[in-house]
């Protein structure tokens, strides 16, 4: 599987941005698929997650703001960030996983390039 996310960039406080991740193959579906992030100097981190499913679970810190889809006649997967705040800064990455869903980033087969989302104050 490879996955290519999109949609990153330069925002303010409060605003919102549409990540994207589009995957190859035929597979998709029975993939779990996953957003993680990593701030400069900081571990790669589980923001939110997608089941094959449709189950999700989100991060604490994004609750409530982020919201993660897949679109499986796409090979689509989203993440749609609203009322953003500076330590949402990051690079943003999709993964998918032909197992469970879980948070460990490590569990985690499949990766793609990262897409930088940074907010100014």
């Amino acid at each position: 599987v490879q996955l290519q996310a999109s949609g990153g960039g330069s925002v303010q406080t409060g605003d919102s941005l549409r990540l994207s991740c589009v995957a190859s193959g035929r597979t998709f579906s029975r993939h779990a698929m996953g957003w993680f992030r990593q701030a400069p100097g900081s571990k790669r981190e589980f923001v939110a997650l997608i089941g094959r499913n449709g189950s999700i679970g989100y991060a604490d810190s994004v609750k409530g703001r982020f919201t993660i889809s897949r679109d499986n006649d796409k090979n689509t997967v989203y993440l749609q960030m609203n009322s953003l705040k500076p330590e949402d800064t990051a690079v943003y990455f999709c993964a998918a996983n032909p197992g469970g869903p879980t948070a460990v980033v490590r569990a985690w087969n499949y990766w793609g390039q990262g897409t930088l989302v940074t907010v100014s104050s």
